[in-house]
């Protein structure tokens, strides 16, 4: 495996990816909680940051369980702290450099940049420049705009670069990426979905054992593969629960439990809708509302877990872009949004929490998903947030606005599979806005409710950008919601990309 080292950037997650599609695993740890270093650590790789190096309260880790030892690479701000610390000097760059550039020098002996042509477009995202290394550091790589562009340590297979391999926009990132993990740390490029299968399965039985676990099921892609998981290491122990909560899709809690049918999961369904309503009630606020839902879940799950005698675990389908958008520490991203599903248990719930795909990227747990043989109707299901509606009703929930709005929803995802576009989306929403606006109905006047219809295209949910539908296809379907839906009297389309925006609006 290869160890991230993350200062913060959101871009680390990009390295992650990268590094997978080689077949080769990695994990991503703070750099104020860096693990030992074990025979199964192949290299190294430190991120960006939004730090300046500079900084006073800049990260400054110990590198020396690794530095000199394992094979290196720092990238931007990693690339001027190996800089820095040894006895280089960062200043703050004339211009901000930010974006495309081009290298004018790639030193084709070294086995970093091997195959890198010269002028391969490279990313640049950084105010500071190393402005000078010592003097056993050998430039690699430059730019018209920065001598220091990479270099190696010699006598170690340390290397720093300025760029982001890891973002599209650097043309040959992925051959620079491939030489480092593959012929410079030695990586076998053997870890696939069945390969994360057979690991999975043996660590969840050993965990595991005897222990029975309860899981909440959604009918989605993350929940699913977590439950075969789960269900290939413990069998008969692994209680599959799925609540309606009352923030479901029309006719979503029928037609789910009906597609469990067949994998040989145990699911009981509950109906626990005045539940959530209750809690729900004159709550307009967007996190206030989030954890309103999350507990309503935690207490439904707290009862039905006591009717399965000695239940220990809560298995939950939570994967890598919840937990970095949850989680903030002096480093890691800050937080954008809390997620029911990685917010702890309260101390009265003794179940553990056990997540299988807690590593893993949305793309990475279909593929998982497909060498398990789960049917393509659950992994090309597109993402659907677990507060549900709650969070695409803005404003306070009530049951006549789920209404509504699943009859919305209901005409815009149906509408996206009858004219073949549901595939090229990977994920569509309809947002009922607090608004109301004027409109005409035949010769009267009507004062009603809006919509906003979602549809972005993304491979992991960490960045996305709104798809260019068919201007014919977005007024057919705003013509029919309007026609068709009761308290409905305009339509809009969102084309905001994630960022700035998010892909939900709460």
């Amino acid at each position: 495996m290869v160890l991230i080292v993350d200062f913060g950037s959101q871009y680390t997650q990009l390295i992650a990816r990268r590094v997978r599609e080689l077949n080769v695993y990695c994990e991503i740890h703070p750099y104020n909680c860096m693990p030992e270093i074990g025979e199964n650590v192949k290299g190294v790789i430190l991120s960006g940051s939004p730090f300046s190096v500079r900084d006073q309260d800049a990260p400054n880790p110990d590198l020396s369980g690794f530095k000199g030892k394992l094979p290196l690479l720092g990238v931007c701000f990693g690339a001027q702290y190996l800089a820095q610390a040894y006895g280089g000097e960062v200043l703050p760059s004339n211009t901000r450099e930010y974006g495309r550039a081009n290298l004018s020098y790639v030193n084709q002996d070294s086995d970093l940049m091997k195959g890198i042509s010269d002028q391969s477009q490279v990313w640049m995202s950084h105010a500071d420049s190393i402005a000078a290394v010592p003097d056993h550091y050998e430039v690699i790589c430059s730019t018209s705009d920065v001598k220091l562009a990479g270099y190696q340590i010699q006598g170690e297979t340390t290397y720093g670069i300025q760029f982001h391999p890891e973002v599209y926009h650097t043309s040959e990132g992925s051959l620079l990426l491939k030489n480092f993990i593959v012929n410079i740390c030695g990586c076998s490029q053997s870890w696939t979905p069945d390969s994360f299968v057979d690991t999975t399965v043996e660590e969840l039985k050993k965990k595991l054992g005897n222990d029975k676990v309860i899981l909440g099921l959604s009918g989605g892609v993350d929940s699913s593969v977590a439950a075969m998981l789960l269900h290939r290491a413990i069998g008969e122990n692994l209680h599959c629960i799925f609540v309606d909560n009352g923030l479901l899709r029309k006719n979503e809690f029928d037609d789910v439990l009906e597609s469990y049918q067949g994998m040989g999961l145990n699911v009981k369904g509950v109906d626990a809708k005045h539940l959530f309503y209750q809690e729900l009630a004159d709550k307009t606020d967007p996190e206030e509302k989030r954890k309103a839902i999350g507990k309503v879940f935690i207490d439904v799950f707290d009862e039905e877990s006591k009717k399965v005698e000695d239940a220990r675990w809560l298995g939950q389908g939570t994967i890598y872009p919840d937990v970095i958008e949850s989680v903030s520490v002096k480093g890691p991203s800050a937080t954008i949004k809390s997620h029911h599903n990685v917010g702890g248990l309260p101390d009265y719930m003794k179940l553990k929490v056990v997540e299988p795909l807690r590593s893993l990227f949305k793309d990475e747990v279909r593929r998982v998903g497909k060498s398990m043989g789960i049917s393509n109707t659950i992994l090309g299901r597109h993402p659907f947030p677990g507060p549900g509606l709650g969070i695409r009703i803005l404003g306070e929930v009530t049951a006549e606005k789920v209404r509504m709005l699943q009859e919305v929803d209901y005409i815009w995802v149906n509408g996206l599979k009858e004219h073949g576009l549901y595939d090229e989306v990977w994920q569509a929403g309809s947002i009922l806005l607090p608004v109301q606006s004027v409109g005409v109905m035949g010769d009267e006047r009507t004062y009603e409710n809006a919509v906003a219809l979602r549809a972005v295209t993304s491979t992991d949910g960490m960045t996305a950008d709104w798809c260019h539908l068919p201007y014919e296809f977005l007024a057919r379907i705003s013509n029919e919601i309007i026609n068709k839906v009761k308290g409905i009297n305009r339509v809009t389309y969102d084309i905001s990309s994630k960022p700035p925006a998010t892909i939900e609006w709460e």
